[in-house]
């Protein structure tokens, strides 16, 4: 397809089938209507395409698995699952409300992220700035004065030279750096498992990031058990779907525990991951026979403490970025006066 779909554009697309077969209208009507209302280029074409699939004989799961960019394999493990249990409407619902709040979840932290990146870049620039075009202009006035120069001027010039004639170079060999690390990070198992560790790891945002993850992983789950996919059958997509091979492999782990006839709270407990408020829910879950309601309100208990988290992470970094970027400026705006006041103080 020309146009890239976006995951909005399929989540968009599944609430509104999910109304129209909750309304009652038959799938193949149902898709006809969807193609009559698309403006998108590429949605227009996915749609018309899975018309055509269901009209040939296909059931909807198995026109939905054909186009595995757009469809995952929960997206179609929950279709077949409804299609067989005489559900489709409800799981459609589910897997509708699935998307919006997965989908609401990854905005939150993308924007999370992306405000300190932001204002990284932004300082980053002003530096080069500075060194690049401001600096050299007061070099030659204090090669004009032929006095020693304090350590932190002549720091300064120096750094300025070394940009203009390492900077090049240096920007190259970093972008090396970062590809080929990217490269390793997707291509290596042990680089993936130590890469998304160091993130959790990581002070302030690693917290958030477990939490998002968690909030996935639990909102996933419940869905698949509502819509009646066995528990052991649920845990493949899960793992997949969960962002995070630290994750992707505790369930592996609970799956097998599973299957040896553990229970799903002494799995949780043993994999050592998981969030005590998650085994707690689960256990609860677990004992009463609600457990995907269970799973639920863990993952929106997560979905509020990133809320909460990301909320705290703006109020806390604002103050901070501007102490940090002006302390840089400042620093370097001492170090070049530092000669003239120098220079008074002997005149």
């Amino acid at each position: 397809m020309a146009a890239r779909i976006k995951a909005k554009d399929i989540a968009l697309m599944t609430r509104q089938l999910a109304a129209m077969v909750q309304a009652g209208v038959p799938i193949l009507q149902a898709f006809e209507l969807l193609r009559r209302g698309q403006r998108h280029r590429g949605m227009l074409d996915l749609v018309s395409q899975l018309r055509t699939q269901v009209a040939t004989g296909a059931s909807l799961s198995q026109a939905l698995a054909r186009f595995p960019r757009q469809f995952n394999s929960l997206y179609v493990s929950l279709i077949a699952a409804g299609e067989l249990g005489g559900v489709l409407d409800t799981v459609l619902d589910r897997l509708a409300l699935y998307l919006e709040k997965t989908q609401a979840l990854q905005a939150k932290v993308r924007g999370a992220l992306m405000y300190p990146l932001a204002v990284m870049v932004v300082a980053l620039g002003v530096v080069v700035v500075v060194l690049g075009w401001v600096i050299p202009s007061f070099k030659t006035v204090f090669v004009s004065l032929g006095a020693d120069l304090p350590a932190p001027t002549r720091w300064l010039l120096a750094l300025s030279d070394g940009l203009w004639h390492r900077g090049p170079a240096g920007l190259v060999v970093l972008a090396a750096l970062g590809l080929g690390l990217r490269w390793a990070v997707r291509t290596r198992p042990r680089w993936r498992r130590g890469w998304d560790w160091a993130w959790l790891r990581v002070p302030v945002l690693g917290p958030l990031l477990r939490d998002a993850v968690v909030a996935r992983w639990s909102r996933t789950l419940s869905t698949l058990l509502a819509a009646g996919v066995p528990l052991v059958e649920a845990l493949v997509p899960v793992g997949r779907v969960a962002g995070n091979v630290v994750f992707e492999e505790a369930t592996q782990g609970l799956r097998r525990a599973v299957l040896r006839g553990s229970s799903v709270n002494a799995a949780l407990l043993e994999a050592s991951v998981f969030p005590a408020m998650l085994v707690q829910l689960a256990a609860i879950g677990e004992a009463s026979g609600t457990l995907d309601a269970m799973l639920a309100k863990a993952a929106e208990y997560h979905e509020r403490a990133v809320d909460e988290q990301v909320a705290g992470l703006s109020t806390l970094l604002e103050p901070l970025i501007i102490v940090v970027l002006g302390g840089i400026i400042g620093a370097m705006v001492l170090a070049m006066y530092l000669p003239i006041f120098q220079l008074g103080q002997v005149l």
